[in-house]
C-alpha cells in the first residue's frame, strides 16, 4: 500500500511541478519507484532522449532500415518473402553524452528497463521493436545479455538475419520481464523479490525430426559458464581441440559408453556432433537438458509433454566417477535443478535403452518410474519420468 501511495504522490507532484509540454513528441511517465521519466520520440529529429529525474540516461534514433521477425517461416520457401508480418524501423540506443564523467558511456540495467518502458509506450502499436545497442556503450555486452536472458528481447532465428538486432517483445515486458532479480524499479515491492520465471511468449522449432510450437526458451549458458557443478561444453576455437572435446572423444570410444550411446568414431565426427548439439536451441548442457516439446521424444509422450517439461540425457565418462553413490547424487541433483530452474516444470523425463538396466536402476532410485516402452527407428527405449510432486515427496535428496 505504501508503495502505491508513494507512486500516486509522485504522479501528483509531477503534474503539479511539470505541466504537460506543448511538444506533442515528448511524453512523461512516472516509474514504479517514483522517478519521473521524460522521453522524446521524433522521427525527424536525429536525436531522441530518455531523461530520468532531469538526467538524460540515454539517447536513441531511428535508423534508415527496417526489420521483421517471422519465426514459423524459417527453413521454408516463405522465409524471405513474408508479407503479412510488418516491418518496423530499427532503433539504435546510444549512451548519453550528458552524464557525469564516471558513468559516461554506460547505461545501467534499471535505466535500460526504463528505456524499454518508454519505447513500448511511445511505440505502443508495435508487438516487437527491433533495436541495436551502439558499440559506444561501454557495457554493451552486459545490456545485451540482460535483454536476452530476462526475456525482454530475442534474436531472429533465421540464419540469414542480422546478428546484432534484438527484438524487444511487448508481451514479455508487460509480464514483468527484466524486473525481479535484476533491479528494484519494477512493479512488485522488494519484499516479494525472487528470481522471476522466464516470461511466456510463443516460439517455433522446425528441424528434420521436430515441428513444434512451444514457449520461447532462455538463452543457453556461455561456453565455460558454470551451471550448478557442471560446466557448459567448451568446443574450442577453430581447429584447436579443447579438453572437453578430447574427453568426449575418448569416452565415446570406450566399449562401455559406445554400447549405450552408439557414437564411436573419429575426433571430427565428435566435433560435428557437439557442434550440432550446441547449435540446437533445445539442449542446455552436458548432461543434455532439453525442453521436451521441441525434442524428438515429444511424439512418444502420451498426451504430449507440458510446455515446461524437461528431458534428461546423462553420461559418465571417467571410470573413477562411476558407482551407485556418486551416480545417485549427481543424477538427483540434475533432476532437482530442472525443477528449481522453473516452477512451471511438472515432469522430467528420459529415454534410455530399455535393456540398460544400470541407468534405469539409477532412475528408479531418483524417484522416476517407467511410463511406457516405445521404439525409436534406431532403438527400443524406456520412457522414464519424475513428477514434481513425487520427487519432492520422496526423501531422495
Amino acid at each position: 500500500m505504501a508503495r502505491a501511495v508513494q507512486r500516486l504522490l509522485a504522479i501528483q507532484n509531477a503534474l503539479t511541478d511539470n505541466p504537460v509540454s506543448d511538444d506533442q513528441n515528448v511524453d512523461e511517465f512516472i516509474l514504479p519507484d517514483g522517478a519521473v521519466m521524460t522521453a522524446k520520440a521524433d522521427s525527424v529529429s536525429p536525436t531522441n532522449f530518455v531523461r530520468i529525474d532531469g538526467l538524460v540516461v540515454c539517447e536513441y534514433h531511428l535508423l534508415d532500415q527496417t526489420a521483421q521477425l517471422v519465426l514459423s517461416a524459417v527453413g521454408t520457401q516463405f522465409e524471405n518473402t513474408a508479407s503479412h508480418v510488418p516491418n518496423f524501423q530499427v532503433i539504435e540506443i546510444l549512451p548519453s553524452p550528458r552524464l557525469p564523467q564516471a558513468s559516461r558511456n554506460d547505461i545501467s540495467v534499471k535505466d535500460m528497463w526504463a528505456t524499454v518502458y518508454a519505447l513500448f509506450t511511445l511505440y505502443h502499436n508495435q508487438e516487437t521493436i527491433p533495436v541495436v545497442l551502439s558499440q559506444t556503450i561501454n557495457n554493451n555486452e552486459e545490456l545485451r545479455s540482460y535483454l536476452l536472458r530476462s526475456g525482454l528481447g530475442r534474436t531472429a532465428h533465421a540464419p540469414t538475419a542480422p546478428k546484432k538486432e534484438i527484438y524487444l517483445h511487448r508481451a514479455t515486458f508487460w509480464q514483468g520481464a527484466g524486473t525481479q532479480g535484476y533491479h528494484t524499479r519494477g512493479w512488485l515491492p522488494p519484499s516479494s523479490f525472487s528470481i522471476a520465471p522466464f516470461p511466456y511468449i510463443q516460439s517455433f522449432t522446425r528441424t528434420p525430426t521436430v515441428i513444434s510450437v512451444h514457449p520461447l526458451r532462455p538463452p543457453k549458458p556461455k561456453p565455460g559458464e558454470n551451471t550448478l557443478e557442471f560446466t557448459y561444453f567448451d568446443l574450442g576455437s577453430g581447429s584447436d581441440t579443447s579438453a572437453h572435446l578430447d574427453s568426449f572423444h575418448r569416452w565415446h570410444n570406450q566399449e562401455r559408453v559406445n554400447k549405450a550411446w552408439g557414437e564411436r568414431g573419429s575426433l571430427e565426427k565428435h566435433r560435428a556432433y557437439i557442434t550440432e548439439v550446441t547449435n540446437d536451441p533445445a539442449p542446455m548442457g552436458y548432461a543434455e537438458i532439453t525442453y521436451l516439446k521441441e525434442n524428438h521424444v515429444a511424439p512418444y509422450v502420451h498426451g504430449g509433454p507440458g510446455d515446461w517439461d524437461r528431458g534428461l540425457h546423462v553420461l559418465v565418462g571417467e571410470d573413477k566417477f562411476r558407482g551407485a553413490e556418486r551416480t545417485n547424487m549427481w543424477h538427483r541433483a540434475l533432476i532437482h535443478y530442472c525443477f528449481l530452474a522453473d516452477s512451471r516444470t511438472e515432469n522430467v523425463m528420459g529415454e534410455p535403452k530399455a535393456d540398460n538396466a544400470s541407468i534405469i536402476k539409477v532412475e528408479f532410485d531418483s524417484a522416476m518410474h517407467i511410463a511406457t516402452i516405445f521404439d525409436f527407428p534406431y532403438k527400443r527405449s524406456a520412457l522414464v519420468c519424475a513428477t514434481r510432486e513425487r520427487f519432492f515427496r520422496l526423501d531422495v535428496l
